[in-house]
């Protein structure tokens, strides 16, 4: 017995010997390596995700099983466009941008690529002030509105206006736009303008110390507390004409932000990309098992709301209803539509076409497939065509094949 014992011991020494001299040049060979990563903590569903990936160091964790040592730049911006110019002058590796810049982006052929959704189906509310005799998007001619010009906020105004008063161009209607760089100016309806539009974190935050700011609509296609109208009063009334959107049911405007990054970047380290994308979906899986109040309460700092109130954007958000990151064709038509809607609303000159769109698409899709595959494979196929979702969906990137342009 003791022969065996010393041979059992031998061998276990042996075991471990074997085991160092694997390990240890695995770890002395890992690719150090610091990457950027602007989001919008101020905004919807990024925030409570990216917090999670940082406080629990997703990125960091994921990027080991490729054999990368990553440092983690997170940097915190009120809006996509200082991110665009930090990306563009090879300054920042990923940020998390609206429709609009990425149409954009796209259209000017920016050596980036869409990645997966970093947000969604957020509520932007038309606001004023009481006593301003506006109650109804009607009432919004011949005022002066406040909107962050160049942004998703004035492209959801704009398509708001196009499906309720029949043109998307405010100056059609003598309304007059003044620029809001930050949410929490908007959500004040600053004096000399009649109203503006606003997210909805940055709008509950206004109305938490300020009784006097009220909604009339929000993007969804549904009236707020201040309305009066063709439709009643107060809050809940579904505009009819959101039903003729090519959005519905995510309502007048299909609002997608997206993950983007350099592709210098994807080109060098595509599997630290991979890493990038499987840390998101981890965290979102991780909130989606907590209730939303305390998802809210992770970003309270940014969003200065009780979490009983920032549950209302975490309800909102559509990671949340699906409890997964990967981009569809339903959300890669977002860019298409959108930057129709541009065009109506005098922003740029033409439109993206369905080709220009899904070649930007494609260019990350197998990296996309690799993240899905080593995270289970989760949702099932059936759930990308469910039609009784509540957002808008269809087939996920890698079968972009597959996509068939809409006729809508």
């Amino acid at each position: 017995m003791r022969i065996l014992s010393v041979r059992w011991v031998v061998a276990a020494i042996a075991v471990v010997a074997v085991a160092s001299l694997l390990t240890v040049p695995s770890a002395m060979s890992a690719t150090k390596i610091t990457v950027s990563v602007g989001r919008q903590p101020w905004a919807a569903g990024n925030s409570p995700i990216t917090q999670y990936m940082i406080d629990h160091k997703l990125f960091e964790k994921y990027a080991a099983q490729f054999g990368f040592d990553v440092t983690v730049d997170y940097r915190d911006y009120p809006s996509a466009l200082p991110m665009v110019e930090a990306m563009v002058g090879g300054k920042l590796d990923f940020g998390m941008w609206g429709n609009t810049p990425i149409v954009r982006a796209i259209a000017q052929q920016v050596p980036l690529s869409v990645l997966d959704v970093g947000e969604g189906h957020f509520r932007f509310i038309i606001a004023t002030r009481a006593g301003s005799g506006i109650r109804n998007l009607h009432d919004l001619k011949g005022k002066t509105v406040g909107v962050l010009l160049g942004g998703d906020p004035y492209n959801a105004f704009s398509q708001m206006l196009y499906w309720v008063l029949g043109n998307g161009d405010p100056r059609a209607l003598n309304i007059r736009l003044v620029n809001t760089p930050t949410q929490a100016q908007a959500a004040t309806v600053p004096k000399g303008m009649d109203a503006t539009v606003v997210t909805y974190p940055a709008y509950l935050e206004a109305q938490l110390t300020d009784p006097n700011v009220k909604g009339i609509a929000n993007s969804f296609g549904y009236t707020e507390d201040y309305y009066k109208g063709r439709l009643g009063e107060g809050a809940g009334h579904l505009y009819p004409e959101v039903k003729k959107s090519p959005f519905y049911p995510d309502g007048f405007y299909l609002h997608r932000s997206f993950w983007v990054v350099r592709n210098a970047i994807m080109d060098k380290y595509p599997n630290l990309v991979v890493a990038f994308i499987m840390a998101q979906q981890a965290a979102v899986e991780a909130l989606d098992k907590m209730q939303p109040g305390p998802v809210a309460a992770l970003v309270q700092k940014y969003w200065q709301l009780p979490p009983d109130v920032g549950a209302k954007v975490v309800k909102d958000e559509v990671l949340f209803i699906r409890n997964w990151v990967w981009p569809t064709q339903g959300d890669a038509w977002a860019l298409v539509k959108t930057s129709q809607f541009m065009v109506a609303g005098k922003m740029i000159d033409k439109p993206l076409t369905w080709k220009e769109v899904t070649d930007d698409l494609a260019k990350a899709a197998p990296l996309l497939q690799t993240a899905y595959t080593r995270m289970g494979s989760y949702p099932p196929a059936a759930a990308f065509t469910d039609k009784n979702a509540r957002d808008l969906r269809g087939l996920p990137v890698w079968d972009v094949s597959k996509w068939k342009l809409p006729t809508q």
